[in-house]
């Protein structure tokens, strides 16, 4: 594989958790293949379209919209975008020549991988989710390989096509276990108390965000440090609340640039329940209490966060409730130490370390198979 010419197209995207894997599926085949050529299609006005780039690869953009559920009077534009987009995916499949196409979930990925089908190029996609999304239920009928993260997947897929991998995760995370002298510096926060890690993605999560507000003085009477990530709507009004208690083990930040180092140093993490979070927090073997964004497309974070509730590998608090009780029951965990304990034992058992490694090998395995 090293010396042959290859050509990829990789599509995917809406969210970073189509993205991500996408780019780190991308990098590990160049790792393995300096002359690979990779393509990725993504979705107009989409954040493929700026993040992809800004990772050093070419994207081409559809102008692909989804179908919305409810009326809607987008919906009677959505065919003429599928239509067009169908045409624009031909065109590219027809002048890049890929030897394979591979798809992540997102719009753009139905266009593509239905046009690389039909023409029968090799193609495989990665569900991130427990629950698969529907561009990903659609395409399993035609596609050649279906790379999952969770067990009991043939409930949407061929069986025969499933092969668990796990999803990729940010490898600069993993390297981050043994650096906690480094985090403890680097936060300005003590080794000798219990860390707690709130985290609700860079845009933040109003619900976690208002319920961590608060009740900021529960977490400073039971000498729990703070690392709270707030996103950047909420943080004017997070520093504000934290301002107020003039408490040095409460950190409080719109993003956080180093998660290696908040990962490596916190006993609880709270967080939304978006797959690849909860590869993060599998392969880190961290304790955690889960609180589902219930604006996702059929509820899919619930049914992520179930999987690992029912190995007794976390807790959850669902949002409606959080208010109330989600500062509390940190709190209880975090002074729990069995329960603490069992959380990360169990949880470690679900991440698969090398994911980007067993997709990449399913890609090549698939491209010799054509060629045989």
């Amino acid at each position: 594989m090293k010396n042959k010419n290859i050509k990829v197209i990789i599509s995917g995207g809406g969210t970073g958790g189509h993205i991500f894997p996408a780019v780190s599926v991308a990098n590990e085949l160049k790792k393995n293949n300096e002359n690979i050529e990779i393509l990725f299609v993504g979705a107009e006005g989409k954040m493929e379209m700026e993040k992809v780039p800004s990772a050093g690869y070419k994207i081409i953009g559809l102008p692909v919209r989804g179908f919305q559920r409810k009326f809607s009077f987008q919906n009677i534009s959505f065919f003429f975008k599928l239509y067009k987009s169908l045409r624009q995916a031909r065109k590219i499949i027809k002048n890049f020549k890929p030897d394979i196409v591979v798809g992540f979930g997102g719009f753009a990925s139905g266009p593509v991988l239905r046009v690389a089908s039909k023409k029968k190029i090799p193609t495989l996609i990665q569900e991130q989710n427990s629950y698969a999304g529907i561009t990903n239920r659609i395409l399993s009928k035609r596609v050649n390989k279906i790379c999952v993260a969770y067990d009991d997947m043939d409930r949407f897929f061929p069986k025969e096509k499933i092969i668990i991998t796990g999803n990729p995760v940010r490898q600069s995370l993993l390297e981050g276990k043994e650096k906690k002298n480094e985090a403890y510096t680097y936060f300005e926060l003590q080794g000798n108390k219990k860390t707690l890690l709130v985290v609700g993605g860079s845009l933040g999560a109003l619900t976690i965000n208002e319920s961590i507000g608060k009740n900021i003085e529960k977490i400073i009477e039971n000498k729990i440090q703070l690392i709270w990530q707030t996103g950047k709507d909420y943080y004017s009004q997070g520093k504000a609340q934290v301002d107020k208690f003039n408490d040095a083990g409460i950190k409080v930040t719109e993003f956080i640039t180093r998660m290696d180092l908040a990962y490596s140093i916190s006993d609880v993490v709270i967080s939304r329940a978006g797959a690849i979070t909860l590869s993060e927090l599998s392969l880190l073997c961290k304790s955690a209490i889960l609180v589902p964004s219930p604006n996702v497309a059929e509820d899919h974070q619930t049914k992520n966060a179930m999987a690992l509730i029912k190995n007794n590998a976390s807790m959850m608090v669902e949002d409606s409730e959080a208010r109330d009780i989600l500062v509390s029951s940190a709190v209880d965990l975090i002074n729990d130490e069995f329960r603490l304990n069992v959380y990360k034992e169990s949880i470690a058992k679900m991440g698969i370390k090398n994911s980007v490694e067993i997709i990449v090998e399913e890609i090549f395995k698939l491209i010799d198979i054509d060629q045989e």
